[in-house]
């Protein structure tokens, strides 16, 4: 079974938890039955978890409710925790490349603080 984290800043704050929390009740409910189903699941199907190709093991967690597309953008600490670092509203066909970059400056900020 996989654990499922929200990173948090140097200064305590968690943009993904504050993201979640700017969700109606019934976005967050989908977000959140995505969580548990990639959290209960050995084989997660791609639908729903997917590595990002050209990037420092970044994963998207992919969730669509109604018209609404949301990405939930982490990495792997171990073999079976995961840390969710970043979270937007995907409105393009392709994931922005800003988006990717900040998860993967978020994922470089959480090993060095993690190592110190």
């Amino acid at each position: 079974m996989r654990r499922i984290e929200f990173y948090k800043t140097k200064a305590g704050d968690c943009p993904v938890q504050e993201y979640l929390d700017n969700l109606i009740m019934k976005q967050a409910e989908k977000v959140y039955w995505v969580l548990k189903l990639i959290q209960e699941l050995e084989i997660v199907p791609t639908e729903y978890l997917k590595k990002l190709t050209g990037t420092d093991d970044i994963y998207e967690v992919r969730i669509q409710q109604g018209n609404n597309i949301f990405r939930l953008l982490g990495f792997f600490d171990g073999n079976s925790l995961i840390i969710l670092n970043h979270a937007f509203t995907k409105k393009t066909r392709k994931t922005p490349k800003k988006e990717i970059d900040l998860a993967e400056q978020r994922k470089r900020d959480y090993h060095e603080r993690k190592d110190k």
